[in-house]
């Protein structure tokens, strides 16, 4: 789905409490992974896999210069001759620590295993999210979680697109505070190739 369909996706849903709704759990996103400095890892079920979700992060990131929303993308069948990028597996989630964001795909209740595994992320201090189910030990887990219940006009994959659109949105504020070196460095080059004001 492209900015222009989830433009008039959004237009439709002008009114309802979806894009509020989206907007509040991606700013909740954006805000955790920006705030560490990055370290969003994105898993789904054994059963379902939010690849789709993790290529629009990924695309956010660049377009909004917001390189903390890319996602590691957790795979529960990641094999060592999978590509770099697909071959990170579960044991990734028992790696999780404090700074680090876990957000979990799920269009059905989660396993016992991946259950297990979120809490211990929880536990070890790392802040979890959730898209799926409003229902279970998941949603209750979770520091935030977007329900999308089973008989909406909605399905999970149009929700990851508006949330992933939502979160590539450059409305939020900069942190205030110490700026990071980097930060300051961007912004003097800004100003030393910034063209010189209009005279008049």
């Amino acid at each position: 789905m492209d900015a222009v369909r989830v433009a008039l996706l959004r237009e439709v849903l002008a009114g309802t409490e979806w894009l509020g709704a989206t907007r509040r759990f991606a700013g909740v996103l954006r805000g955790s992974v920006v705030s560490h400095g990055g370290g969003l890892l994105l898993v789904g079920t054994p059963d379902y896999e939010p690849w789709h979700l993790a290529a629009h992060l990924v695309d956010e990131a660049a377009w909004s210069g917001t390189p903390e929303l890319a996602p590691t993308l957790v795979r529960h069948d990641a094999r060592p001759s999978d590509p770099a990028h697909l071959s990170v597996g579960p044991g990734r989630l028992a790696a999780a620590r404090r700074g680090e964001t876990l957000l979990v795909v799920s269009p059905d209740r989660p396993d016992a295993p991946l259950l297990e595994q979120v809490h211990d992320a929880r536990r070890a201090g790392a802040t979890v999210l959730s898209l799926g189910p409003g229902e279970g030990e998941l949603a209750a887990m979770a520091h935030e979680s977007l329900a999308v219940p089973e008989g909406t006009d909605l399905d999970l994959d149009t929700v990851q697109h508006l949330v992933s659109a939502a979160a590539g949105e450059n409305a939020v504020p900069a942190p205030r505070g110490r700026r990071r070196f980097r930060d300051r460095l961007s912004r003097l080059a800004d100003q030393l190739t910034a063209p010189p004001p209009a005279r008049w």
